[in-house]
């Protein structure tokens, strides 16, 4: 008989079940402490509670543990310094969706090289958040593939599903069954009602094929995640941060029987991909916070230790330190980074807009 199946499958290998690697990294008192007050607190922000801004802000993808934890450690300080006005958590994204080959992010190959050592990544990668989150700094994450959660979603304070996956039923599913609050991206056309949709779907229960904490392929009912809600990242159209913008998408959200009000996303086409352009579109932002605009309630920034972005060499030791390999970004606290001819530092927009309000 002529094999049906597997015809293009290289190979299978098992992974390490999710209760087994929790139970080798398990989870601190003091990261349990960060999750859930970091929830508590997005959680806060998002029904109104809390007037503060929700700043999202980190590596658009962690390619390297010890860059993230210097960064950590920079930003956890600011986070302290500002926690009376804004809400500050680190953007830790291991995975990349790619639009056609390329460095899949850190989960999938942590060596740069095309070994793809899946557990390896696994393990470190729930190994770093748990460190970050002893520190006291919150964590996000995009959620890709719809297995690793099971891995690393208790770390996790807020979530978001990307512009390429919005549409997706997996991912709506996946979201439905989230413990965080998880944002929607408008998709790279820049259609809102997709993602509107989308919250809208994962607010009901849903039952779908998955795996349980100790690996086995299982049902998966869900209660539905009431936490879903909208985020402007701009589009082939143009960018989608301006006041009209903010007022149309709101509207929108409005007919559709949710809360309207929006996280906008200062990077991809908002930005155009140009690490220089989010300090801009951070400004504008503000500026709307500043005259009133109370809808907005957060704001998500690419940066890092050093600005730009870099290929990856064929000699890894020729990376240079803190500079994305994905994506452009701008320069996080302690450093400068250029806007209009000069240099700024990354904070001082922050305490700009807080001498303002």
């Amino acid at each position: 008989m002529e094999h049906t199946q597997d015809l293009n499958v290289r190979e299978t290998m098992p992974l390490v079940a999710p209760s087994a690697l929790k139970e080798e990294l398990p989870m601190s008192e003091a990261a349990n402490r960060t999750v859930v007050e970091g929830r508590r607190e997005i959680r806060r922000i998002l029904s109104r509670e809390d007037a503060r801004l929700l700043v999202i802000g980190g590596p658009y993808l962690i390619h390297d543990p010890e860059i993230a934890r210097e960064y950590a450690r920079r930003l956890v300080n600011l986070r302290r310094e500002l926690a009376g006005q804004i809400c500050l958590v680190l953007r830790v994204y291991w995975e990349k969706p790619r639009t056609t080959l390329g460095w899949k992010g850190f989960i999938n190959d942590p060596r740069l090289d095309g070994s793809d050592d899946v557990p390896a990544g696994l393990r470190q990668a729930r190994g770093l958040l748990l460190e970050i989150n002893d520190m006291g700094l919150p964590a996000t994450t995009e959620m890709l593939d719809p297995i690793t959660p099971q891995y690393l979603a208790d770390l996790i304070a807020w979530a978001a599903i990307g512009a390429r996956t919005t549409e997706s039923q997996t991912h709506r599913e996946m979201a439905s069954g989230l413990s965080m609050p998880v944002g929607f991206k408008n998709t790279t056309n820049g259609n809102l009602q997709v993602a509107i949709n989308a919250i809208q779907s994962a607010r009901g229960t849903h039952s779908f094929l998955g795996i349980d904490h100790a690996g086995q392929t299982c049902m998966v009912r869900t209660r539905g995640n009431a936490w879903g809600h909208l985020v402007l990242r701009g589009g082939d159209s143009g960018p989608n941060y301006h006041p009209e913008c903010i007022e149309a998408a709101t509207d929108l959200l409005e007919q559709a029987g949710l809360d309207p009000f929006v996280i906008v996303d200062c990077s991809h086409d908002n930005s155009g991909k140009r690490q220089e352009r989010q300090v801009q579109v951070v400004k504008r932002v503000l500026q709307q916070r500043v005259e009133g605009q109370e809808r907005i309630v957060g704001v998500m920034i690419e940066s890092n230790l050093a600005e730009g972005n870099q290929q990856i060499p064929a000699d890894r030791a020729a990376l240079r330190h803190g500079v994305s390999i994905t994506d452009e970004c701008m320069v996080g606290r302690g450093l400068s980074s250029r806007c209009g001819g000069r240099r700024y530092h990354w904070a001082s927009v922050w305490r700009t807009w807080l001498r303002r309000r």
